[in-house]
């Protein structure tokens, strides 16, 4: 048995034989072709060129219907790409100056751009880089270069190990017979992670070089809550797993059946339970589950999802559809949360050294007013809809956040002076995400409507930890006794000043942390679609007496295992179902 970790990017645990992909990757022989055959490679070309068009188009429109219109977008990037005048430029003149076969150009070409996009230090742009090698592979297909891989014509399970999937081949899994999948490379916020997660196939990318261990035959175990791929497992490794998936789906029937129910304590505390997203589409599965708001839209695939920037028009849409579906539910839209580092549009004066420390959030937004401006007149615009409130990230001076609302009630008269529909009184809030807020957090209580926690960055910039460094990801705990202090200060302050408070980052998704915020006071949490029912069960089983006396016993603690090593034990003896996989 051979264990491998790596990222996990799309939850669930899937157990199959092994279905191997380019293990050995495929190279394009140099070819030269006579002139009198130079117009039958452009025709070649113009064809393989149609088709894949025609492919791309089908894959957009095929996604967008099963994981919503921003996930189908990646292939109108893609499309972009395709008919890009530079690529077509440089084919012509490979073609028909230096007489190469089509396969021949297509595959320098294409390459090249690929292997620049990966050696840039941009992340966004490095992930970028596989789809230039999805285009790559189709055109190469329909030149006859390269064969097609067996994924349309599968009849039995499998796991699909690869170095990498692209958008494409992951959008075109079959969901039926493809439980899961790896691959060598890859990260959480490329396409290939995006596309899985909107699909909910179990995955883990970005585990190493592991092919040349592997066998067809194999069976693998994909471990996608932990990251974890398991080689030929034991027997026992094998009926853990086998249990821990019948587990997770009987769970899963038990707690659909409270779906509707409201998220209160067993001595009548009713608890605000939202949901974060991050697509319009995931709103379907926010009311499925019972969510009674969104409580954190993350607008930042408007951004990442295409390669020009998002209209006010693009902005509004997205917006107007949460809003309309959530028909009457509370829904908090948050600005931009991008780095400059991540940003794909435009030109950057420097590089970010640092991007954590650097031009990010609400930094970056109201150093781009131009990129700003669009997106404020749209969510006062959408907020007419319904229930909205907006609420800016990263906030760490008193003077970003006033400039930040300056520039709502700027827009807001713009909107007033054209005689466009919006929201006047439009709630605003901020993100508590940086010791420098908490510090400062009763003069913000004097400037907003509301705050919500933000813990994945809180605890990033308390601990001096980089959350996507793996060297020091060990250290990376929202559990840590320093972060519970501040997120302790941030609602002691709230209380004392009556603004609503919530949590919304990752650690409200973990039920027997939920039950320790419960206990410091929280009482509006905002966790992922496909975290409502664990929590909703934790709270549903509990007291606000018990969480306390929990809350209690950990400040006496002093680390994140003894802390987190405590609450489990106390989540198996309240809500034993949650701690049985």
């Amino acid at each position: 048995m051979l264990e491998l970790q790596g990222i996990p990017v799309s939850p669930g645990v899937a157990i199959a034989s092994a279905l191997v992909l380019d293990a050995d990757g495929y190279r394009i022989p140099r070819c030269i072709v006579p002139a009198a055959d130079v117009d039958d490679e452009f025709a070649r070309l113009r064809e393989a060129v149609d088709v894949v068009s025609e492919q791309l188009e089908q894959s957009r429109l095929e996604t967008t219907a099963t994981a919503g219109r921003q996930t189908g977008d990646i292939f109108a990037a893609q499309l972009q790409m395709l008919h890009d005048p530079r690529l077509h430029s440089e084919l012509e003149k490979r073609i028909g100056e230096e007489r190469q076969s089509a396969a021949f150009a297509v595959s320098g070409v294409l390459h090249n751009y690929a292997s620049a996009l990966q050696k840039l230090e941009n992340p966004f742009l490095a992930d970028r880089a596989q789809d230039v090698l999805d285009i790559e592979r189709q055109l190469l297909t329909q030149l006859g270069a390269v064969t097609r891989q067996p994924l349309q014509d599968l009849n039995e399970p499998v796991i699909v190990l690869s170095r990498m999937l692209t958008p494409s081949e992951t959008a075109g899994l079959n969901r039926e017979f493809v439980k899961g999948f790896c691959t060598e490379i890859g990260g959480p916020g490329g396409h290939t992670a995006i596309v899985a997660k909107g699909l909910e196939i179990p995955a883990v990318v970005g585990i190493g070089e592991f092919l040349p261990v592997i066998a067809g035959a194999d069976c693998v175990i994909v471990d996608g809550d932990r990251g974890r791929l398991i080689i030929d497992p034991t027997e026992e490794v094998l009926e853990h797993y086998r249990q821990r998936a019948e587990y997770r789906r009987s769970l899963a029937q038990r707690l659909a059946q409270q779906s509707q129910l409201p998220a209160t304590t067993t001595d009548g505390t009713r608890i605000s339970l939202n949901a974060n997203i991050e697509f319009p589409h995931e709103t379907a599965a926010c009311l499925q589950r019972g969510a009674d708001g969104i409580g954190l839209y993350r607008t930042e695939f408007l951004y990442l999802s295409s390669d020009e920037e998002p209209s006010e028009e693009d902005h509004y849409q997205a917006y107007a559809e949460v809003i309309e579906q959530m028909n009457g539910r509370p829904v908090v839209i948050r600005t931009l949360d991008l780095g400059a580092d991540k940003m794909g549009h435009g030109k950057r004066s420097q590089e970010e050294n640092n991007p954590f420390l650097g031009l990010r959030s609400i930094r970056l937004s109201l150093r781009n007013l131009d990129l700003f401006r669009p997106q404020l007149r749209a969510v006062l615009r959408a907020a007419a809809l319904g229930d909205v409130r907006v609420m800016f990230p990263l906030i760490t001076t008193i003077a970003e956040l006033r400039q930040a609302r300056m520039l709502l009630n700027v827009v807001a008269e713009d909107l007033k002076e054209a005689g466009i529909p919006f929201r006047s009184d439009l709630p605003v809030g901020m993100m508590v995400e940086v010791p420098a807020a908490v510090i400062m957090l009763d003069h913000f209580a004097c400037e907003v409507d509301f705050f919500s926690i933000g813990t994945n960055d809180l605890a990033q910039y308390t601990l001096a930890v980089d959350r996507s460094n793996e060297s020091v990801a060990d250290l990376y705990q929202s559990s840590d006794p320093a972060v519970l202090r501040l997120i302790q200060a941030s609602i002691d302050v709230a209380d004392q000043t009556q603004t609503p408070i919530s949590v919304c980052g990752e650690m409200s998704s973990n039920p027997a942390r939920a039950l320790l915020l419960l206990g410091m006071g929280v009482r509006n949490l905002s966790v992922p679609p496909s975290a409502l029912p664990r929590v909703k069960k934790a709270i549903r089983n509990v007291s606000i007496e018990q969480c306390e006396a929990i809350a209690e016993r950990v400040r006496k603690l002093e680390s994140a295992r003894d802390v987190d090593l405590y609450l489990l034990d106390r989540l198996a003896d309240l809500a034993p179902e949650l701690v049985m996989q």
